[in-house]
């Protein structure tokens, strides 16, 4: 047996303060754990610990040494989150951790788990290219099948300058790749741009790595695609929400340039079932977009708000005016109200950004201009469509009213009811938010707090690394 010698009390006392604050991370001394009888400060002599542990001879042991230092405890690998092990992380210190959803490509592909990682996306985005390269060089001049998923297509034959395109069952194909595509960008940026971002600026609870990253993933598509609604808008001739260009038929339009003004004759006949390559474009994608959004409410990848319920009808009737303008020939509403939705969603993405950054004083300023934006684009522009329809319908030609689809005509008398009563839902959505939006505001004025009164609270939430303790 060898003999003990002096203690060496500064080093003992590092030793076991180090233990104590290992003791959360260490599996040996956490509750959940095995109760593993391991004595600190001494070293057990046998290889194997398990059969140490289980063998019947007693065991020959020994103070710390220089020579013989004690066993380190097993380091912990981290804590589990959504599948994948995140490692111990200080404030401040080292990469953002990143969940992993990925639970094999297979399962990822059957499950629709591809929606979650963007890996499992981009190889399903990637099937499609390879297979139209492959027909090109195989077959060429033949029509490949695989380009209605990549591209947009159904031209009308004898159209030029600019070409017109019209609607085709293979928009659904295009429809149904760009919904994939929605989902790799979305899950790209948010996990390996945007939380990374977030982590960078301070932001170190897992909730709010995620709703920064939502809310600025918002604001990149918001600001896209209400800049591009607001390009195809302003190239047609119900610039700028020109209601009764939503129905009327042939009319006469003045084109203004420098203070001159020219005449010009337009066939805006309804049905408007050709469409310039842009505009078909830029319905589909946000059609594409939707319902990717609606797929992330359906598998949870966005934190249930308690405004749950009011965000799926909103969803279901996005859904349901989108499709339904689409396949009736009423794009131009569409565009319309595509706008109003987006321009204020910008705003509101924007404010939030800041508050998770922690700069209340600006969160507040942008926050206030928001709730104008809100006023503006959500209620006054929304409610004059709704007038615009139940006003205008009865401009469409009399031999358009009625249910011809062979025609292109689907706006029967009674499909105007059917157009205003998804528009009426919608605004009775947006006005419970607005109600929500001005309790936040008169809380942030009279009480200095601002938040948003449909999230869960989001300072409950754990940290990014579950294990973080402040020094």
């Amino acid at each position: 047996m060898a003999t003990i010698p002096a203690a060496r009390g500064r080093k003992r006392a590092s030793s076991v303060k180090e233990i104590i604050e290992n003791i959360e991370t260490d599996p040996a001394h956490h509750l959940t754990g095995p109760f593993v009888d391991t004595p600190p400060t001494y070293v057990v002599h046998q290889t194997d610990t398990a059969s140490a542990l289980s063998s019947p001879s007693p065991l020959t042991i020994s103070p710390p040494s220089e020579d013989n230092a004690p066993v380190a405890a097993p380091k912990n690998n981290g804590h589990q989150r959504n599948g994948n092990g995140v490692s111990r992380q200080k404030r401040g210190q080292g990469p953002c951790p990143q969940p992993q959803f990925s639970k094999g490509l297979w399962n990822d592909v059957t499950s629709m788990n591809w929606a979650r990682v963007p890996t499992s996306s981009l190889f399903l985005m990637t099937i499609p290219v390879l297979l139209y390269l492959q027909w090109e060089i195989l077959s060429p001049g033949t029509t490949n099948p695989f380009k209605y998923l990549l591209m947009i297509q159904y031209p009308v034959p004898g159209t030029s300058d600019p070409v017109m395109y019209q609607k085709g069952y293979g928009d659904l194909a295009f429809l149904a790749y760009y919904v994939i595509v929605f989902s790799f960008i979305r899950q790209g940026l948010t996990l390996h741009v945007l939380r990374p971002l977030a982590w960078k600026c301070g932001i170190k609870k897992e909730a709010k790595l995620d709703r920064f990253a939502e809310q600025a993933y918002a604001i990149i598509y918001f600001s896209t695609s209400g800049a591009l609604g607001l390009w195809a808008m302003y190239n047609s001739p119900t610039w700028y929400f020109n209601g009764r260009h939503y129905f009327q038929g042939r009319f006469r339009y003045h084109i203004y340039t420098f203070g001159s003004s020219a005449t010009d004759n337009t066939d805006l006949d309804y049905p408007y079932w050709k469409m310039t390559k842009f505009m078909k474009s830029y319905y589909l994608l946000q059609f594409s977009y939707w319902v990717q959004q609606f797929v992330i409410l359906v598998l949870g990848l966005e934190k249930p708000r308690t405004d749950f319920t009011e965000l799926v009808i909103h969803h279901i009737v996005t859904l349901w005016l989108i499709g339904w303008s689409y396949l009736v020939n009423l794009t131009p509403i569409g565009n319309a109200v595509f706008i109003t939705m987006d321009t204020s969603d910008i705003f509101l993405a924007f404010a939030k950004t800041l508050n998770y950054l922690g700069l209340e004083t600006a969160s507040t300023f942008a926050f206030a201009f928001f709730i104008g934006v809100w006023s503006y684009t959500r209620h006054y522009l929304n409610l004059r469509i709704l007038w615009d329809v139940y006003h205008d319908f009865d401009l469409i030609p009399k031999w358009a009213q009625a249910w011809r689809p062979e025609t292109g005509a689907w706006l029967a008398p009674w499909m105007k009811w059917q157009i205003f009563a998804p528009l009426v839902l919608l605004q009775l959505v947006n006005i419970f938010w607005y109600f929500l939006i001005l309790r936040v505001l008169y809380r942030a004025v009279f009480k200095k707090h601002l938040a948003d009164e449909r999230s869960d609270d989001e300072d409950d939430g754990e940290p990014a690394d579950d294990y973080y303790k402040d020094d």
